[in-house]
C-alpha cells in the first residue's frame, strides 16, 4: 500500500514533466499550441452558434481551404530553410489565368495541368538560383517573382475568364461521401495527399533533412557534405511547384481565371505556416502544423460568418492578433532553449 502511494506521484509526476517538455520545446512546443487552439475555437463556435457542431462544418474548412493547404505545405520547405517566398500568391492567380485562357482556346486539361505546372516550377527555380548562385536575398528574389507573375497575369487578360471544361466542373461539382450528410471534393483529397507527400519527404528522405540542416545551420551542413546548394535551390521549385498546384485547385473552386486573384494570399500562407509552428528563421516545423495553421485561418472565417455582424475585416485582425502571439511564443521558446 505504501509503495502505491509513493509510486503513483512519480509517475504523475513524469507524465506531467512529458507535458511540459512537449509544451516548452521549439520543436513541438507551438504545433501542440496550434492544435489546442483550433480545438478550443470549433468548441466555442459550438456553444455560441446553432448548427456548428457539424461534421460538414468541420468537413468544408477543408473544401474551402484545399488550395491553402497546398500552398502552406510548399511554403513550409522554404521557410524551414530560414527563406521566404512572396510570389505564391502572384503564382497561384497566373495559374489560373493560364489554366482559363488555355481551356478556352480549347486545350485538354491534360495538356493544360501539366504546362502550369512546369511554368511555376520553372519560376520557382528562378527564384532558387537568384538566392543561391547571385546571393539574393529572398524577400528580394521572391518579391521580383511576385511582380513578374502578376504582370504576366494583366498580358493574359486584364477580365475574369470563367472556365467551363467539364473535367474542371467535375472538379468543383462532384461530392464524394464520407458519412451520413457529409462529403468532400476531389481537390481536398490531392491536398491531403500533397501533405502526406511532404509530410514523408521531410521527415524520411536526405533532402528534408538537408532542408532543416539548412535552417538549422547552413555552415554546418556544408561542413558535414550535405547538398546545401542543390536543396536550397529545389525548395522554390517545391514552393512554385505547390504554388502551380494551389492555382489548379483554385480555379476548380471558383471556375473562372482572374489577375486580382489571390492578393495577399502569400501572407495568408506565411501566417499559417506560422501559426502552425515552423520557425521565421528555419529549423524546426512541421507540415501538418501548417496545416492546422490554415484550418485555424479557416474557422476564424466560420465563425465570423456564422457571427453574422461582424465585417470580414475582422478575420485579418485575429489573424494578426495570432501571428504577433505565436511569434513571441517561438521566440520565447528559442530563447529558453539557447
Amino acid at each position: 500500500m505504501s509503495q502505491t502511494l509513493t509510486t503513483a506521484p512519480s509517475g504523475l509526476r513524469r507524465v506531467v514533466d512529458t507535458v511540459v517538455d512537449i509544451l516548452t520545446s521549439p520543436k513541438t512546443g507551438p504545433v501542440t499550441v496550434t492544435g489546442i487552439l483550433f480545438v478550443i475555437m470549433f468548441l466555442a463556435g459550438g456553444f455560441s452558434f446553432k448548427r456548428f457542431f457539424s461534421g460538414q462544418v468541420f468537413l468544408n474548412l477543408f473544401i474551402d481551404n484545399s488550395y491553402m493547404i497546398v500552398l502552406a505545405v510548399g511554403m513550409t520547405f522554404v521557410i524551414l530553410t530560414g527563406g521566404i517566398d512572396l510570389s505564391v500568391g502572384a503564382v497561384v492567380a497566373l495559374s489560373t489565368m493560364i489554366a482559363a485562357s488555355m481551356l478556352q482556346a480549347g486545350w485538354s486539361p491534360a495538356l493544360v495541368i501539366p504546362i502550369i505546372l512546369v511554368v511555376t516550377s520553372a519560376l520557382g527555380l528562378a527564384v532558387g538560383l537568384m538566392v543561391h548562385v547571385f546571393g539574393v536575398q529572398p524577400f528580394i528574389a521572391s518579391l521580383a517573382a511576385m511582380f513578374l507573375a502578376r504582370g504576366l497575369c494583366y498580358i493574359i487578360s486584364n477580365v475574369s475568364i470563367s472556365i467551363d471544361d467539364p473535367f474542371f466542373r467535375a472538379m468543383a461539382l462532384t461530392r464524394i461521401p464520407v458519412g451520413p450528410k457529409m462529403s468532400i471534393t476531389p481537390s481536398v483529397i490531392i491536398a491531403l495527399v500533397v501533405l502526406v507527400i511532404g509530410m514523408l519527404v521531410l521527415q524520411y528522405t536526405s533532402f528534408g533533412r538537408t532542408t532543416y540542416a539548412i535552417g538549422g545551420n547552413e555552415q554546418s551542413g556544408m561542413l558535414m557534405g550535405l547538398p546545401v546548394a542543390r536543396t536550397k535551390v529545389l525548395v522554390y521549385v517545391v514552393s512554385g511547384f505547390c504554388s502551380g498546384m494551389a492555382g489548379i485547385l483554385y480555379a476548380c473552386y471558383t471556375l473562372s481565371g482572374y489577375s486580382l486573384t489571390a492578393v495577399g494570399t502569400e501572407m495568408d500562407a506565411i501566417a499559417a505556416v506560422v501559426i502552425g509552428g515552423t520557425l521565421l528563421t528555419g529549423g524546426y516545423g512541421f507540415v501538418l502544423g501548417s496545416m492546422l495553421g490554415v484550418l485555424v485561418l479557416g474557422l476564424i472565417q466560420t465563425m465570423i460568418s456564422f457571427q453574422g455582424t461582424l465585417s470580414s475585416w475582422w478575420t485579418r485582425i485575429f489573424i494578426g492578433a495570432l501571428l504577433f502571439i505565436f511569434i513571441v511564443l517561438q521566440k520565447m521558446l528559442t530563447a529558453r532553449r539557447t
